[in-house]
C-alpha cells in the first residue's frame, strides 16, 4: 500500500516532466522525454530500494527540469543534446561529492533546529502547492498570490480531503488511494478531464535516449550552469532527505537521517543517467512521505514504486493536455 500511495502520489511527473522538456522550442520529443523518465524513475527507485533500503522514489527533479528548459535550452539557446551533456557532468561532481564524506557532512552540518523546520517547511510547500493546485489561491503580479475562483477543482478537494481525514482517523493504510481513485472519478464525471484516442504506444528510444553530447558540452561558459545544476540538485536533495526523515521518524539513534550516504549516492546516479537517458537530473521526491506516512519504512516500498512505473512505458498518448485544467 505505501509503495502504490507514492506512485500515485508522484505519477504526474510522467507526463509533467515531458510536457516541460519538450516545450515548443527546445527540439525535445515528448515521447522520447517520456520514455527517459519512466526509465529514470524504475531504475532509481528500484536502487533507492534495494541499495539505500530507503523508502524514497526517485524522479526527474521539478524546478530543475525548469531550469534545464527554460534558461539553459531557451535562455541561452544550448541545444538540447549539449544540455543533456552538461546534466551528465553536473552529475559526475555531484557523485564525487556524495561518494566523499563531503555531501554527508554538509547534511549533518545543518542545526538541528533548521532540520526540523525543514520538515515543517515541505509540509507547507505541499500544502501551497495544494492550495493553487485546487485553485484556493491564484497568481497575483502584486501580492503574489490572491483568493482564486473556486470552481470544480475546489470542492473535489475539500471532498477529496474529507476522504483522507475520516479513513486517516481510523488509521485506514488506503486513506491516500481511495481519496485519489474518488476524486479521479468524480473529476471523470463533472468532465474535468477527457481520455485521449488511444491510450498505448511502444516506448520511445529513438528520439533523446543515449543522444547527449557529453564533449559538446565541456566548454568553460557552460561550466556556471553545470555548477547551478549540481547544487540545486544538492540542496534539493538534502532537505528532501533531512526533512521527510523527521518528519516520519526516519532517523537512527544518533538523530541522523537513516542510510543518508546511500541515499545520496542514489541520488547523484539519478542525476548523472539523467542525461544518457534523454532527461534532466533526477532526485528523491518529497511526495515519498505519503507511502510512508501509511507504513511504509523499508526499501520494499521503493520497489513496488519503482515496478509500477514500468507500465507508464506504453502511456505516450496520455499528455498533459488531456486535463481541461
Amino acid at each position: 500500500m505505501a509503495g502504490l500511495t507514492t506512485f500515485f502520489t508522484m505519477s504526474y511527473i510522467v507526463v509533467v516532466n515531458p510536457s516541460i522538456l519538450a516545450t515548443e522550442g527546445t527540439g525535445m520529443s515528448f515521447t522520447g522525454v517520456m520514455t527517459a523518465t519512466v526509465l529514470l524513475c524504475f531504475i532509481m527507485t528500484l536502487a533507492m530500494g534495494l541499495y539505500a533500503k530507503l523508502p524514497f522514489a526517485v524522479a526527474p527533479g521539478m524546478g530543475v527540469n525548469a531550469f534545464f528548459t527554460y534558461s539553459i535550452v531557451l535562455g541561452q539557446k544550448v541545444p538540447w543534446p549539449i544540455a543533456l551533456g552538461m546534466v551528465f557532468w553536473s552529475g559526475i561532481i555531484f557523485l564525487i561529492i556524495s561518494a566523499t564524506p563531503i555531501r554527508e557532512k554538509i547534511a549533518t552540518a545543518i542545526p538541528l533546529h533548521l532540520r526540523i523546520a525543514s520538515a515543517g517547511g515541505i509540509g507547507v510547500f505541499l500544502s501551497f502547492i495544494g492550495f493553487k493546485n485546487a485553485a484556493f489561491i491564484a497568481a497575483d503580479p502584486v501580492t503574489f498570490v490572491k483568493l482564486g475562483a473556486l470552481d470544480h477543482r475546489t470542492w473535489l478537494s475539500f471532498f477529496g480531503l474529507l476522504i483522507i481525514v475520516l479513513l486517516h482517523r481510523r488509521k485506514n493504510p488506503f486513506a491516500f488511494l481511495v481519496a485519489i481513485f474518488a476524486v479521479t472519478l468524480g473529476a471523470i464525471v463533472f468532465g474535468a478531464v477527457h481520455f485521449p484516442q488511444t491510450l498505448f504506444s511502444f516506448p520511445d528510444f529513438e528520439s533523446t535516449f543515449l543522444k547527449f553530447d557529453p564533449l559538446g558540452a565541456l566548454k568553460l561558459a557552460f561550466l556556471p550552469a553545470i555548477i547551478s545544476m549540481m547544487f540545486t540538485d544538492l540542496f534539493d536533495s538534502i532537505s528532501t532527505f533531512i526533512g521527510v526523515s523527521y518528519a516520519n521518524g526516519l532517523v537512527d539513534e544518533k538523530g541522523e537521517p537513516k542510510n543518508l550516504r546511500q541515499g545520496l549516492i542514489v541520488d547523484s546516479f539519478a542525476t548523472l543517467v539523467g542525461g544518457p537517458l534523454g532527461t534532466s537530473a533526477g532526485t528523491a521526491y518529497i511526495e515519498s512521505s505519503a507511502g510512508i506516512e501509511v507504513g511504509g519504512r523499508t526499501g520494499f516500498t521503493s520497489v513496488v514504486t519503482a515496478f509500477c512505473f514500468l507500465p507508464c512505458l506504453f502511456l505516450a498518448p496520455i499528455r498533459i493536455d488531456s486535463l481541461k485544467i
